[in-house]
């Protein structure tokens, strides 16, 4: 094609989709095709973006999520019109409870034809409005360019956050020159990428305030670093683990926090959490929330005197907490002058402080404790004998460590205490929202973001039963996923009734927390060709751990649970 040529060819609106987001440096989506964005997807992969085509938008929507925290850039979904924008909703509200970014990219019907009765019809914008920090309709293709930078940007920029974009049908086939197309890509690169979104600046902490700070700890008898998944996306584990070992202060993780430092420090207090949020007088909160999972940072699970130091890159948090002191901006630069200003008047608790001190027992006494738990093999299964199985296996893995992803009521609650995270961004759970469903979409947004780990989902069958179907698509694109079913018969582990609430017309009808007992779980990887295994005893776990590890291929492993095991609503049933 000679120069002229390619300055006059016409390129599609697809096209033209794919090319931005080629040039914004997307390199993955995950989706569901249909009318009207086939051809969108089939662009992007011309254009070397993979696309992981799911069987159900809501995981993919999960995907998206999970990918914009493990990579810190957005994860985007393409979905099509009315149904498929619904169901995509589901990961939309995901990223936006969980501040992940991620991109949404529907089609919707022909813009003549909206409000009138065509094919798949939603107003898409209004629908996505509660979940997403901005969205865009474009009205033309000329719009696209900017359209897509602009949510890209908006997506990773202050608090991450969902964000989504419309295309209509007739604007999906909409043309224009490829000429055209390279001036508004690089207008739209150069706006974005070098003016960044408008009214986001990098926030700038006082020294005052950092003085204040620093004067709060230094002079705590008994201080607390407590760090989450904010901390982790933004990449703060050396500043994180710098602080720690610097103030020699004990920390304690969220769950998905574990890992940015080792679960195994020595001033590690997850086996002494009441003990540390309980007497605390000093918390240094970094990239956590005071909500639900640290218990709004209130009486009687924390002092009524303690005084808390939040760092959130969201001043809206810190107001709506109304902290001791609150340092807004990210963690990793925050922490950055924190740690120099503690450099320039060093001081250190020593281990021999009698916090310290106090910290450390406790959690060695509960360690003891557990671990006197976990050293029987219990059979039928309970929830310990195998989860300590598991652990042992994924530890003598070494480096990397792979990525544990959990949900369900018992697995994932028995799973935080005994699994054990070394490494950053190695777990993923139903984190702030509590979401059920989200297992095998972060097992593949996992296993394409880090292709050089193995991912672990540790699910209860409940959990698993959402998503199951998505295990056709690790075959499909053989990603090294070992999913583990802890078969207990049903919701928290079948029929929990008392004879007296067993009545009614229908009171022969399995009961509402019932699954069909033995179902065979690993039938379902057979199907598609890969190996399941079915396991009732140590030894036989054990070995299906060992070959499905060393495999790294797609595997189900459906171990036997005494279904009289574990607890309704796991370690919530005060809220049920």
């Amino acid at each position: 094609m000679t120069s002229s040529e390619t300055t006059t060819a016409l390129i599609d609106c697809n096209h033209l989709v794919a090319k931005s987001l080629s040039r914004a440096g997307i390199t993955h989506m995950f989706g569901v095709v249909g009318i009207p964005v086939t051809s969108l997807a089939t662009r992007a992969v011309a254009l070397g973006i993979r696309f992981i085509a799911f069987h159900n938008e809501q995981s993919a929507g999960y995907a998206a999520s999970a990918y914009g925290y493990l990579t810190g850039k957005p994860g985007f979904l393409l979905t099509v019109s009315g149904p498929g924008c619904v169901h995509g909703l589901a990961g939309l509200s995901n990223a936006a409870v969980n501040t992940w970014p991620m991109v949404m990219i529907s089609g919707s019907c022909d813009q003549k034809d909206f409000g009138r009765g065509d094919f798949q019809a939603l107003d898409p914008v209004t629908a996505v409005k509660p979940f997403v920090k901005t969205s865009v309709k474009v009205t033309k293709v000329e719009e696209v360019p900017d359209a897509v930078f602009q949510l890209i940007s908006v997506a990773g920029s202050g608090r991450p956050g969902g964000c989504y974009l419309d295309i209509p049908a007739d604007v999906l086939h909409e043309t224009l020159t490829e000429l055209e197309a390279e001036r508004l890509l690089d207008e739209a690169e150069r706006k974005f990428v070098s003016e960044g979104v408008e009214g986001v600046k990098d926030a700038v902490v006082s020294k005052d305030d950092l003085y204040k700070a620093i004067s709060a700890i230094r002079k705590a008898e008994r201080p607390l670093i407590v760090f989450g998944k904010g901390a982790a996306i933004c990449r703060a584990e050396d500043e994180v683990k710098l602080l720690v070992e610097r103030t020699g202060i004990p920390f304690l993780p969220t769950p998905m926090g574990k890992g940015l430092l080792p679960d195994t420090h020595e001033l590690a207090a997850t086996a002494a959490r009441s003990l540390a949020i309980g007497k605390c007088d000093v918390c240094v909160v970094i990239g956590a929330r005071l909500n639900w999972l640290l218990h709004f940072g209130e009486p009687p699970k924390w002092s009524k005197d303690v005084k808390f130091v939040l760092v959130d890159i969201d001043e809206g948090e810190i107001e709506l907490r109304k902290p001791f002191l609150g340092l807004v901006g990210d963690a990793k630069k925050v922490l950055k002058v924190l740690n120099k200003e503690i450099k320039d008047d060093p001081f250190c608790l020593g281990r021999n402080h009698p916090w310290v001190q106090a910290i450390m027992n406790k959690a060695k006494e509960n360690v003891s404790r557990m671990e006197g738990q976990l050293a029987k093999d219990v059979v039928p299964f309970n929830f310990l004998t195998p989860m300590r199985i598991i652990r042992d296996a994924i530890i003598g893995l070494g480096s990397p460590a792979p990525i544990v992803v959990s949900e369900g009521a018992n697995a994932m609650d028995v799973g935080r205490s005994v699994l054990v995270q070394t490494e950053p961004r190695t777990r993923l759970d139903a984190g702030t929202w509590g979401t059920m469903g989200v297992g095998l979409g972060y097992c593949i947004a996992a296993a394409v973001a880090s292709p050089d780990r193995l991912v672990v989902a540790v699910e209860g069958d409940s959990g698993f039963g959402f998503s199951a179907m998505e295990v056709e698509t690790l075959v499909r694109y053989q990603l090294p996923v070992v999913v583990i079913v802890f078969n207990n018969g049903g919701v928290y582990g079948g029929d929990r009734r008392n004879p007296r609430e067993i009545t009614g017309p229908y009171k022969d009808d399995p009961a509402p927390t019932s699954f069909v007992p033995g179902a065979k779980y690993h039938v379902l990887m057979e199907a598609f060709g890969e190996k399941g295994y079915l396991v009732g005893t140590p030894d036989e776990l054990k070995s299906a751990l060992t070959e499905s590890f060393s495999a790294r291929k797609p595997a189900v492993i459906n171990v036997t649970i005494d279904p009289h095991a574990g607890a309704e609503s796991g370690r919530m049933q005060h809220k049920n």
